[in-house]
């Protein structure tokens, strides 16, 4: 049987782990603070470099970027196969297991635990042989420079550590919101660790918010509700493998994620759904490999979110260990169908439906009344009465809004092709640059009919939702346009970033707000004069505008509406106001 700490009660399992510094060389400050406080960076960058030296032929400490305040990002890599290269792993044929800890830096559960595991794994003291099947990849903080952004309270809703690193980096981005439009160094840094070692299974390591309630640990992820569906065989045995087996080892685990529907509100109950690639969870299926979401509950104490981590990342490895080869040909696989996508329908986002069964949710007896301090409906929870609510569930996930893939491929204008290019680079996506022009090219363009702009920022953008379609067209085609094929393996990732109306898409992140402003008018004394020409030597147009008073009673009513129906039918319009730059084609090249 192996040996864990994650059966020890918590108040044990504080006086197991308060371990004296000269105990062992590799021990954590949180270890030896019977986990009441997390240690600072240098002592990331000193254990990383001690493991590979306690252990040579088992541990490579790699820097694997810099942060903007000048920091190292470190990540260890661990295998007793002897395969400390992406290289060497590859063409063994040993799946990678990513371990991201501190994406949020506050919620640093995952460096902890992870240095703990790392080092019984190593002393042989539990997942024995599992290094020789799994390479493990352990990133002990992402948020570098957030992590020492140091201090209590940086995590107001969450019990432990005393002090802790802070959510956005130092330039203030949300890396959790950053893995397609990859704005910050660190996300790209991350990429390139992710690009150069294919992943089949990337775990990040969070710590929830929410309501207090007795659950420790959600596991959710995909390809479980999306991606390849043949993939899905993967995503779910380990997801709910992972969930098995915590529930084995004193965690109360759940297979969702606990937000209610309403917030403050346990009575609204749950909504699962599939995230978007912005998250890492909701990247990593369209890359067709796994990513899985630990979020410890904030509520549960330090030590005992330590604990259901280490146990979530030894399970994982444990369970990827065991279905290496199996997991491996699936996405692989994968792989191979993506690459032909080309004219087969995509999702681009999903939705609940509205089928809802009731599930068992360990909580406490609770009020609802209204606050003297804000005057809102609050819920108040009693801890010392734990109950069992019955909860509402919505888990049935289908495809909403759904394309067909272009059979040939994208094209990108040569004015968009550094911008469009960086994006493609960051995540391996291949294209070429065209070098001769050519004319009379049938493709199909995407107009919009409704642009909506954000009325606030987003990590710095002004996010845009587009409805349109697209429509045949032949245009002509210049040297240096990017043409982008769909058939490679991360056609599902391509389609999310060039798709306009996808939710993460380059589109959907303000990238090209220019071609949805209007930037030419025709006044309205000029667009009367030009009316009234138009409808005398058009009779057709004069019959189309009165049906259109008679029909539209809103039309008639607006003066602006009325004119702008001439202007857009007159040679002045701007025929490039709301036509998406990126355009399909159906042809290979």
């Amino acid at each position: 049987m192996r040996q864990t700490f994650g059966r020890l009660p918590a108040l044990a399992l504080c006086a197991a782990l308060a371990l004296p510094a000269s105990a062992a060389d590799l021990s954590t400050h949180a270890e030896r603070s019977g986990f009441t406080e997390t240690g600072r960076y240098d002592e990331v960058i000193a254990l990383c470099d001690a493991f590979q030296q306690a252990y040579p032929q088992a541990v490579r400490c790699t820097d694997f970027g810099t942060t903007p305040q000048g920091r190292p990002m470190k990540a260890l890599v661990a295998s007793t196969s002897g395969a400390l290269d992406a290289k060497t792993a590859h063409e063994r044929g040993l799946p990678v297991l990513l371990a991201q800890g501190g994406i949020h830096a506050g919620e640093i559960d995952g460096k902890d635990a992870g240095f703990l595991l790392l080092r019984e794994l190593l002393e042989g003291k539990t997942g024995a042989g599992v290094l020789d099947k799994v390479v493990l990849v352990f990133v002990p903080v992402f948020n570098v420079d957030g992590h020492e952004n140091f201090r209590a309270w940086n995590r107001p809703n969450q019990r432990g550590p005393k002090e802790m690193g802070f959510r956005t980096t130092a330039q203030r981005y949300n890396l959790n919101r950053d893995y397609v439009k990859a704005d910050s160094p660190e996300m790209q840094a991350m990429l390139d660790l992710v690009q150069r070692w294919d992943p089949l299974v990337t775990l990040d390591l969070h710590v929830t918010d929410g309501a207090k309630f007795r659950h420790d640990i959600s596991i959710t992820g995909e390809p479980t509700n999306s991606g390849d569906e043949a993939l899905r065989e993967a995503g779910r045995a380990l997801k709910d493998g992972i969930v098995a087996k915590l529930a084995t080892q004193g965690s109360l685990p759940l297979g969702f994620y606990p937000s209610f529907v309403v917030d403050d509100d346990p009575a609204s109950g749950f909504v699962d759904d599939v995230s978007t690639p912005r998250f890492s969870h909701g990247y990593f299926q369209l890359r067709n490999r796994i990513g899985i979401l630990v979020e410890t509950h904030s509520w549960r104490t330090y030590p005992e979110r330590v604990r259901a981590t280490h146990d979530t990342v030894l399970d994982a490895l444990e369970l990827t260990a065991a279905n290496a080869q199996h997991w491996l040909a699936l996405a692989h696989a994968a792989d191979a169908r993506a690459a032909r996508l080309g004219g087969r329908p995509v999702a681009l986002d999903h939705k609940a439906t509205d089928a809802v069964r009731t599930v068992d949710f360990l909580s406490y007896e609770y009020t609802r009344s209204p606050s003297e301090i804000s005057g809102a409906t609050m819920t108040r929870y009693d801890e010392s009465k734990p109950q069992v609510w019955k909860l509402p569930l919505r888990d049935t996930i289908v495809p909403d809004t759904v394309v067909v893939a272009p059979k040939g491929g994208y094209f990108v204008p040569p004015e968009y092709a550094a911008m469009v290019a960086r994006w493609l680079l960051q995540h391996g996506i291949d294209y070429r640059v065209l070098a001769n022009s050519t004319s009379h090219v049938k493709v199909q363009a995407f107009v919009a009919d409704k642009v909506e702009f954000a009325a606030n920022s987003v990590e710095g953008h002004q996010r845009a939702t587009v409805r349109g379609a697209w429509q045949d067209d032949t245009v002509g085609i210049a040297a240096g346009t990017l043409y982008v094929p769909i058939a490679q393996a991360k056609s599902r990732l391509l389609v999310n970033l060039l798709e306009p109306q996808a939710p993460d898409s380059m589109a959907a992140w303000g990238e090209f707000n220019n071609a949805f402003e209007r930037k030419e008018y025709m006044e309205a004394y000029v667009a009367e004069e030009q009316a009234r020409l138009m409808l005398a030597r058009d009779p057709k147009l004069k019959a189309e505008f009165e049906k259109k008073l008679k029909d539209d009673p809103a039309f008639a009513k607006d003066p602006q509406a009325r004119l702008e129906f001439f202007y857009r039918r007159h040679p002045a319009w701007d025929t490039g106001y709301n036509r998406y730059p990126v355009l399909r084609t159906d042809t290979v090249y």
